[in-house]
């Protein structure tokens, strides 16, 4: 039986009905897949002959072994590419085969490579996705789509962080080497600009904490990593963070502050000609309107970032609306009636 279907990483699951010994089997192939990830163009470029390796290496895999069917969990560069060599191959249902091909988390069709929803069609037998909006995005294809709730507002869950006007500040520069290179010097700044209180700051590895170090942070910043499931939810009373999953799991703990992001330039003016999207922050498109401030490159400044820090703090209006916000967006992300992943799943089976 499926239990659950988790969202934390992207990669692949498998659903193997064929008993403990397939699952086991699986296992180091799904560490491959989730211990490197990156964003951006030069960023993807440079790591090119490990995602040759795991595409390959995924492909044999799953040709070996026969799985029932595939998950494919977000990461659509590599996942799409494998969905479409299953069918070339003839190991999926849709070139043949027996092999189930089903996608979780899809990709942002909504931001660019709309076009790529035809070709989803052709290669996958079902799609759940995790924001309401997207399921209208693949109303002229004949691929089943399903909305199944976002996974930081299902039942059970467990949010990291909560709001609390006394608690520290929190910056959040991401997960990535080069993103968080980028996005924390401008983030410490702006935090020293503000002073007043203390900030903590989360990381999820030692090559994080190194980068961290690396940018010299006073005593008042804190370096913390992150805690294993279960672990008490963190205080804070504003937040820097960059645009990744922590931001959402900030806006729906009703913690105000804006976003902050740099990435290589050349990335940038890559994106600024392929995405069109008003705003790059989940929540803030959700909610179309700016929820979280938005500081993209050179507006990323010490002094505007310690002016959202002292709104977030002082201003109780701010501290309002974002509390407003917050639970408009608990209300468009909330489990649909058919219920959650794991049943669709379960069902797609």
């Amino acid at each position: 039986m499926v239990r659950e279907l988790r969202a934390s990483q992207p990669g692949l699951a498998i659903a193997a009905l064929g008993g403990p010994e397939l699952a086991a089997a699986g296992a180091q192939l799904l560490h491959d897949m989730t211990a490197t990830s990156v964003v951006g163009f030069v960023e993807v470029l440079k790591n090119y002959p490990f995602f040759r390796t795991l595409f390959n290496e995924t492909l044999r895999w799953i040709a070996e072994h026969r799985p029932k069917a595939v998950c494919f969990v977000d990461y659509p560069g590599l996942n799409l590419r494998l969905a479409a060599a299953l069918r070339e191959r003839g190991l999926s249902v849709k070139g043949g085969g027996t092999i189930r091909t089903l996608y979780y988390i899809s990709p942002q069709i909504w931001a660019w490579k709309a076009k790529r929803r035809f070709t989803m069609a052709r290669d996958l037998d079902a799609m759940a996705v995790i924001f309401p909006f997207e399921v209208a995005c693949y109303a002229d294809t004949a691929l089943p789509v399903e909305f199944v709730g976002h996974p930081f507002v299902a039942p059970g869950h467990v949010s990291p962080v909560r709001y609390d006007p006394a608690g520290p500040v929190l910056l959040l520069p991401g997960s990535r080497k080069q993103a968080v290179a980028r996005i924390f010097p401008p983030l410490l700044e702006g935090f020293r600009v503000f002073g007043g209180r203390e900030a903590v700051v989360l990381y999820p590895s030692d090559e994080i904490l190194a980068v961290l170090r690396a940018a010299n942070p006073p005593a008042t910043v804190r370096l913390q990593r992150i805690a294993e499931g279960g672990a008490p939810a963190l205080a804070a009373s504003a937040v820097l963070t960059s645009s990744g999953t922590m931001s959402m799991h900030c806006a729906l703990a009703a913690i105000p502050g804006a976003i902050a992001y740099r990435t290589n330039p050349l990335t940038y003016l890559l994106g600024r000609m392929l995405v069109k999207v008003e705003y790059i922050g989940i929540a803030n498109l959700l909610l179309k309107e700016p929820m979280y401030p938005e500081f993209i490159q050179g507006a990323a400044t010490p002094p505007a970032l310690a002016a959202e820090l002292r709104a977030c703090v002082d201003d109780p209006a701010r501290r309002g609306r974002t509390a407003e916000q917050a639970a408009r967006l608990h209300a468009l992300l909330s489990e649909p009636a058919s219920g959650t992943a794991a049943d669709w799943l379960a069902r797609q089976l």
